[in-house]
C-alpha cells in the first residue's frame, strides 16, 4: 500500500518484456535523480528512452507528474509523433516530445534524450559566448558541444531539420535561451553527460560573478578531453556512477523501480 501523497499506480512488469522493464527502472531513477539535484522546472521537461528492439517506440513521462513521483510503471510507451501506444491511463504532452523525436529519429546511436531547464543553465545559455573553457567540467563538454538558436516554444515541426543539422554528431546541446539537452547510448550516460554539463554552467556563472578575470583552458587540452575521460571512467562512461547514484536513490525511496 502507497504512503499517503502517494500516487496509486499498479505495477505493469508482468506485462512488458526484461529488457523493457529494466530500461523503465532505469529512466524512472533518471527522472527521480533530476529531481533530486533541483533540474526538473517542476513537470516541463522531459527525458526519453527507445524500448530496446525497436526504433520507433520511446517511453516519456506522464505529464503532469511531478518527477519524484514517477515510477517504472507510471512511464508512458509512445511512438515518434508522441502517440500512445499502450493502454496507459496517463496523458502525454506531444507538443513537449517535438525536440525529442527530431534526435531519436535522426540519432539512432543515442538511446536516451535529456532535456532540463535548470538556472544555470538558461543562465549560460543566454550568454552570447555560451559555454566558456574555465573549468574542468567545461573540456568535457565543449569537446562535443553544439547550439541551437532560440525559436519560441518548442512546438513548430518546421524547426526539426534546423535542430537535427545543428546538433549533428554532438552529444551536448544547448539551446540558446532555454536550457540543456544530452544524449546517450545509455541512461546512465545521458545523466552523468547532464551532471557535467551544468556543473560546468554553475562554476562558470560563479566564476563570473566574482568579477575577477577569468583563465580559460588552452585548446589542445580541450581536445584530448575525450581521451581522457575514458581513462578516468575505466571506459565505461556513465556507468561507473550509475549504481551508486541508484543507491542513493534507494535510500531516499526505492519506489522509483515499482
Amino acid at each position: 500500500m502507497n504512503a499517503p501523497g502517494q500516487l496509486d499506480i499498479p505495477s505493469i512488469r508482468d506485462r512488458v518484456s526484461a529488457e523493457e522493464w529494466q530500461t523503465r527502472v532505469d529512466l524512472a531513477a533518471c527522472y527521480r535523480l533530476v529531481a533530486e539535484f533541483g533540474w526538473s522546472d517542476l513537470i516541463f521537461t522531459h527525458i526519453t528512452a527507445r524500448v530496446p528492439g525497436t526504433q520507433d517506440q520511446f517511453l516519456i513521462n506522464p505529464y503532469g507528474m511531478m518527477f519524484d513521483e514517477i515510477t517504472a510503471s507510471s512511464l508512458v510507451k509512445i511512438d515518434l509523433e508522441g502517440n500512445k501506444l499502450d493502454e496507459s491511463p496517463f496523458p502525454v504532452n506531444p507538443a513537449g516530445f517535438t525536440i525529442h523525436s527530431a534526435i531519436h529519429s535522426a540519432r539512432h546511436d543515442a538511446q536516451c534524450v535529456l532535456h532540463v531547464h535548470s538556472v544555470n543553465g538558461v543562465a549560460v545559455s543566454a550568454q552570447k559566448n555560451g559555454l566558456l573553457p574555465v573549468s574542468q567540467q567545461s573540456i568535457f563538454v565543449l569537446n562535443s558541444l553544439a547550439y541551437h538558436d532560440y525559436e519560441g516554444l518548442a512546438l513548430n515541426e518546421e524547426e526539426k531539420p534546423r535542430l537535427i543539422a545543428d546538433l549533428g554528431d554532438k552529444n551536448y546541446l544547448m539551446l540558446r535561451n532555454h536550457g540543456l539537452l544530452t544524449l546517450g547510448k545509455t541512461i546512465a550516460d545521458a545523466f552523468v553527460n547532464m551532471y557535467v554539463f551544468e556543473a560546468a554552467c554553475m562554476i562558470q556563472v560563479r566564476a563570473q560573478a566574482g568579477g575577477a578575470e577569468l583563465l580559460t583552458i588552452p585548446g589542445p587540452i580541450i581536445d584530448g578531453a575525450r581521451r581522457q575521460a575514458r581513462t578516468v571512467t575505466k571506459a565505461q562512461g556513465g556507468m561507473l556512477a550509475w549504481p551508486g547514484l541508484l543507491r542513493r536513490l534507494d535510500r531516499i525511496d526505492p519506489s522509483y523501480r515499482t
